[in-house]
């Protein structure tokens, strides 16, 4: 059995129609790791959802009731681009606990998985780029009050920007976006560090940037803890994507944010983010290995 503890709920597999973001992506890294790597099904917690009290430290207490009582605005669905659903509700109540207890796992044993998570376009008074609730924020102000300074790195293709947006007066935490410019969100926020990509950048490019931004962050801020927004979308076969790295190459980033900080004595929490590669098993594939290189499984 594994020292690791991965918090995962098959209640993320939510039917959203046809739609880019396959949700069965998260029972399928489960299912790789157990599969491939140390890890067994009791390795693996179902985290509890938290109340609308604690999602409301973020969010709007309006905008938390309209999620669970379906009352949102037709206006604020197109926004979100997900089809609203109550086991959608559930799903995001849910995801927001599971971000809060790999946090809270991260700062008590070194890192922390969650399968799930990494909503970061999530804004206090509404939700939109498929994400309901911002759990990449839940977590990190949590880890803030605990008196950690809290490094977000955010590596999904898409900049942060709910992210950026809700700490942009909170010096606890340090937003750092690495993204393709000409990609969604536009505009953007305004991160602590953003490092914009032009389209088509590749692996080299992207990692020689990531290392040399991460160790800025490092010597401007002096964080204690980090939650990782692991993206697996700058995938070159990625269908909302117009970067161009490969499988090995999302290694190396793995590979780059671990010896930043896990390595180097900062606690880390990883969460997901986005992931549309032409193939799911793709995306599952990319997934599973960020938890296998943070984790040192393999």
């Amino acid at each position: 059995m594994s020292l690791n503890k991965i918090f995962y709920s098959p209640g993320y597999e939510v039917d959203i129609g046809n739609h880019v973001f396959p949700t069965r992506k998260y029972r399928m890294v489960k299912e790789l790791l157990v599969e491939r790597t140390s890890l067994g099904e009791d390795d693996f917690i179902q985290p509890r959802p938290l109340d609308s009290r604690e999602v409301a430290e973020v969010h709007t207490p309006d905008y938390v009731k309209d999620i669970k009582n379906a009352s949102l605005s037709y206006a604020k669905q197109v926004k979100l681009e997900l089809p609203y659903s109550p086991e959608l509700a559930e799903a995001s109540f849910i995801c927001c606990g599971g971000t809060v207890e790999a946090c809270e796992y991260a700062m008590k044993n070194g890192a922390g998985v969650h399968i799930g998570g990494g909503f970061h376009h999530a804004y206090p008074d509404h939700g939109e780029g498929f994400c309901v609730f911002n759990d990449v924020a839940l977590g990190a102000l949590r880890a803030a009050n605990k008196g950690k300074r809290v490094a977000v790195i955010d590596c999904d293709l898409h900049q942060g920007n709910g992210t950026a947006f809700i700490f942009r007066d909170d010096k606890r935490v340090f937003t750092f976006s690495i993204h393709q410019e000409n990609n969604y969100p536009i505009p953007k926020e305004k991160s602590d560090l953003d490092i914009p990509l032009g389209d088509s950048a590749g692996g080299d490019e992207y990692n020689s940037k990531l290392s040399e931004g991460i160790r800025k962050m490092k010597e401007v801020f002096k964080p204690d803890f980090a939650v990782y927004v692991a993206g697996s979308d700058p995938y070159e076969y990625d269908q909302l994507g117009g970067l161009r790295l490969s499988v090995e190459d999302l290694r190396m980033r793995d590979t780059i944010v671990r010896r930043e900080t896990v390595e180097s004595g900062i606690d880390l929490a990883v969460v997901f983010a986005g992931g549309y590669a032409v193939k799911p098993e793709d995306t599952a594939l990319i997934h599973a290995q960020t938890v296998d290189v943070v984790l040192n499984l393999t």
